[in-house]
């Protein structure tokens, strides 16, 4: 049985802005058609002890507001191992298995990159497991030197979706168009997910050219992402996704408490508001979507 203990604590900023770190965000109203999670980290503690939901209880508060399932993100060797061990146990997860970005380098001059990709490919051919990911580029957290690293361990998560015929999932920050390059360089995978979109329209665009899915997290809700929402206005409805990256990007009005699951009505409610369009039709759409993007039903 797997243990339901996270594996780590915070390791990245979850874009806070203050408020009550204390209590979690009460229940939303449910939603009208049910969706997927497309990209939750439940392994990941986060906020005061106490805060941190277990993994029954986040699945459980997730399908009572229509989130009945999860695509529960493993970004390290610890968290892939915890993720595919989730799956197995739990019939509304499925799992992606990679290395973050932000690891890289550190594996890298630790001499251990290559035998940790090994050992993530070895995990990503678990039946379980539906994508490679979340990889990528990140030059916010990232500095010049560790940006070889990086590309080195994106070609080779690139590579290995394609082989694998796994969905690609792609952490980008600060670095849209080394994103891009690499992955004309290499080839796009048949399917790739462009994790917590953080682009314009412009960027946008250039990623649905490619094929992709855009999955859409809290910041969509945030007062400062105008670009944001008019990337969603230009994506087709066929394109889109929506996200947590619980506990981390918790939407308005709760931004700063730990985000979870069951606070996706937020976010897709939001979303649909910013598109002009009814709300379950939207569901509808990101749940045909979020089945198209990681390969079926769970």
């Amino acid at each position: 049985m797997p243990s339901d203990e996270p594996t780590r604590a915070r390791h990245r900023d979850s874009g806070s802005r203050g408020g009550d770190q204390t209590a979690r965000p009460p229940l939303p109203e449910p939603l009208p058609h049910p969706v997927v999670d497309s990209h939750c980290h439940l392994d990941i503690a986060d906020g005061p002890d106490g805060s941190w939901l277990s993994t029954e209880e986040a699945l459980s508060r997730a399908a009572s507001v229509g989130v009945p399932r999860i695509v529960q993100i493993g970004c390290d060797l610890p968290g892939a191992q915890w993720a595919v061990r989730a799956a197995e146990r739990h019939d509304a997860i499925v799992a992606a298995v990679a290395l973050h970005p932000n690891e890289a380098p550190l594996l890298a001059e630790a001499g251990q990159l290559d035998a940790a990709l090994g050992a993530i490919e070895s995990l990503a051919t678990h039946d379980q497991v539906r994508a490679v990911g979340e990889t990528g580029l990140d030059y916010f957290r990232t500095g010049e030197e560790g940006r070889a690293a990086q590309h080195e361990s994106f070609r080779h998560h690139i590579e290995l979706a394609k082989r694998l015929g796994k969905t690609l999932v792609i952490h980008d920050r600060d670095a849209h168009q080394d994103v891009i390059r690499l992955l004309d360089e290499q080839g796009v995978p048949e399917r790739v997910v462009m994790h917590c979109f953080s682009g314009d329209a412009a960027f946008a665009r250039e990623c649905l050219e490619r094929g992709a899915w855009l999955s859409f997290a809290g910041t969509v809700t945030f007062k400062n992402a105008a670009a944001l929402r008019e990337a969603l206005r230009v994506a087709p409805l066929d394109r889109i996704l929506v996200e947590t990256d619980a506990p981390y990007l918790t939407p308005t009005p709760y931004r700063g408490r730990p985000n979870a699951s069951y606070l996706v009505p937020l976010t897709l409610r939001a979303m649909a508001e910013t598109r002009g369009v009814d709300l379950e039709a939207l569901g509808v759409a990101v749940e045909e979507n979020s089945e198209s993007a990681f390969g079926g039903t769970w």
